[in-house]
């Protein structure tokens, strides 16, 4: 199969050159091309990436108007968006204008490698260590969201398992084995729950999850 073809969007050129080193090093990676945020949406267009990284904060056209332009092609690819806080205000938006996840700029190598990976594959980046730590940032404060609570109500007993755990961060793979389930099954799961939340991938599932106390709630029962 011809390898991923990945375009790096950020105003710096030195990130833009450490990222492609990282990403390029994998042999079924293919960096395209680098830009700043103005350039992104035309050089979308002509390389035609199957994942984006692109900054949220730029100076010349902010990470979450290239977001919505990106997502509007024809054939819009996978967004992560990249940060350097690991709880970013503009977060709730990226969300609902379609990121597939968050990297913070310092993910180590191997994480972000297998994340452009999960994003070609059509998941969505929600790794312990980085995802989990910018979702938990964004919905910190407060006690559960009423809302949120009143949408995981209609989830079965078992897609709540495995919500909570999705809002941990794990893979289907963990979670298969925390529950004891096939891998076939969870995504089933997983399936079922994107499509009773309204959510458009996991991230925004996982948001839910830390909304309506799932997390919190079974992280205390422990």
């Amino acid at each position: 199969m011809p390898p991923t073809r990945v375009l790096i969007v950020d105003d710096e050129v030195l990130v833009r050159s450490g990222l492609g080193l990282i990403v390029g090093t994998a042999p079924d990676l293919e960096v395209v091309g680098g830009c700043s945020g103005g350039r992104a949406e035309q050089l979308a267009r002509e390389l035609a990436p199957r994942v984006v990284l692109l900054d949220v904060r730029m100076p010349d056209l902010d990470g979450i108007s290239v977001l919505r332009r990106l997502r509007a092609l024809p054939d819009p690819p996978a967004v992560a968006m990249l940060t350097t806080f690991d709880t970013d205000e503009h977060i709730g938006t990226a969300l609902r204008a379609g990121a597939a996840g968050f990297l913070l700029k310092d993910t180590a190598p191997e994480q972000l490698v297998h994340a452009v990976r999960v994003l070609a594959a059509g998941g969505s980046v929600l790794s312990p260590t980085v995802a989990r730590t910018v979702i938990s940032g964004y919905v910190e404060g407060g006690g559960p969201d009423t809302a949120a609570a009143g949408l995981t109500g209609r989830l079965t007993g078992r897609e709540l398992d495995v919500l909570a755990l999705l809002g941990e961060g794990l893979s289907n793979a963990e979670i298969a084995d925390r529950l004891f389930l096939g891998t076939g099954t969870v995504k089933d799961h997983i399936s079922a729950i994107l499509a009773k939340l309204g959510a458009a991938n996991r991230v925004q599932a996982a948001v839910i999850a830390h909304r309506a106390g799932l997390v919190r709630d079974r992280q205390d029962g422990e």
